[in-house]
């Protein structure tokens, strides 16, 4: 089957007219330290952003982290790159509908995640605008998201057995643990031991090196579902080599900044899997077309997660409404990560391990504006004037 990126806003007529976009950071702490092989992460900065457009408000969330570790981007240059580049291109463009954005943004390189945020609040106001779910106007399909979880590596096997005891029993149906060298081996033991029969993945972040090649077949004895991005972060060569000596199938992440990217690792079989993740390739658009290409060269995609607020979580769940969304994601609930989230209702997992998809307009959720004011450490408001200039007009809100 062929598959088109399709800006369905296109079939209704009419211009997105964008009046008015605020940029915000705020501050969460998370409810349990998460650590991987790049770090350990006990507090998110999180940049929001607001689109006006037409009596309705579009909400997206840059995905960056404090620092450049998983990307090039970190929250500070993201705000820089929203503030003096992409918030007013976008003003200063007339758009036909949400995709339409690449296109309006592509005077700058790189910098995705924070194009994201700005293209994903423009197709969330767009869907309101058209009186339809948001996965409706990406062309989804599923009703209900099968969900797994994400496990950071935790400071004792003891504690991750009770870690993993907790998460099965909410029902999530597949278990991710992340790992480097020198926590894998031991833990993927114990677990498949006490679990034998669980869905069960591990993700390396590009921990790994060629010269391990021996260690990771190793985890073949495991029967995991994948091993996520073991080499580089860049790379699809030495994946490929690597994945010809293993059983167990790749999953790419970091390496799949685009279609291209997707469809150069699946013609060197780098990789049996692909994780596709909405910051990292730029928003729903390339999001779109890195699904397609999967679906049409036969290859499972699932969605990952970046600790995202619920607002970064409603647009997880439009994705993974996509038909070849087949395999569970990193869709979990707002309580594994927050005392309180910035959505309502919070998102929830049922005791099955699904999450059911929104039916109505947008994205799905409120966002509860009374807390992400109280949350905000710093804020900008950009107008559009009129076509040929767009301006901000000076911070709304900064504090320490």
């Amino acid at each position: 089957m062929k598959y088109e990126t399709v800006a369905i806003g296109l079939e209704f007529g009419g211009v997105v007219k964008i009046e008015s976009v605020v940029l915000r950071e705020i501050r969460m702490p998370l409810l349990q330290p998460f650590e991987t092989s790049f770090g350990c992460t006990t507090e998110r900065r999180i940049l929001l952003v607001e689109v006006q457009s037409e009596g309705v408000t579009g909400w997206g969330e840059c995905t960056a982290g404090e620092h450049p570790s998983f990307s090039g981007e970190c929250t500070d240059t993201a705000w820089l790159m929203l503030a003096n580049e992409l918030i007013p291109a976008l003003l200063h463009t007339e758009i036909d509908s949400a995709g339409s954005c690449p296109k309006a943004l592509s005077h700058v390189r790189g910098n995705r995640m924070a194009k994201a945020a700005l293209e994903n609040a423009v197709w969330d106001a767009e869907s309101q605008q058209l009186g339809i779910p948001l996965w409706e106007l990406l062309g989804g399909v599923r009703k209900k998201i099968p969900c797994g979880v994400s496990l950071g590596i935790q400071s004792s096997t003891e504690k991750l057995m009770d870690v993993v005891e907790k998460e099965l029993a909410a029902g999530y149906r597949r278990i991710k643990l992340k790992c480097k060298p020198g926590h894998d081996v031991q833990m993927f033991e114990a677990v498949r031991t006490r679990w034998p029969n669980i869905v069960l993945s591990c993700d390396a972040n590009g921990s790994y090196r060629l010269k391990d090649q021996e260690l990771l077949r190793s985890f073949d004895v495991f029967n995991m579902l994948m091993i996520e991005q073991p080499l580089w972060h860049n790379d699809f060569y030495f994946h490929s080599l690597l994945q010809r000596q293993l059983e167990t199938s790749i999953c790419l992440d970091e390496s799949i900044r685009n279609r291209r990217d997707a469809l150069a690792a699946i013609e060197m079989e780098s990789c049996r899997i692909v994780n596709i993740k909405l910051g990292r390739v730029g928003g729903f658009s390339e999001a779109i077309r890195v699904h397609n290409v999967t679906a049409e060269r036969g290859i499972p995609a699932w969605c990952g997660g970046m600790l995202e607020t619920g607002i970064g979580r409603a647009h997880n769940i439009a994705l993974s409404s996509l038909q070849n969304f087949t395999l569970p994601g990193d869709i979990s609930a707002s309580a594994r990560y927050w005392e309180e989230d910035i959505i309502e209702p919070a998102v929830e997992v049922s005791p099955n391990g699904e999450i059911g998809v929104p039916q109505i307009a947008g994205r799905g959720f409120d966002v509860k504006r009374d807390r992400v004011e109280k949350l905000t450490v710093r804020s900008e408001r950009f107008h559009a004037r009129n076509k040929a200039h767009a301006e901000p007009t000076g911070p709304i809100k900064a504090r320490a």
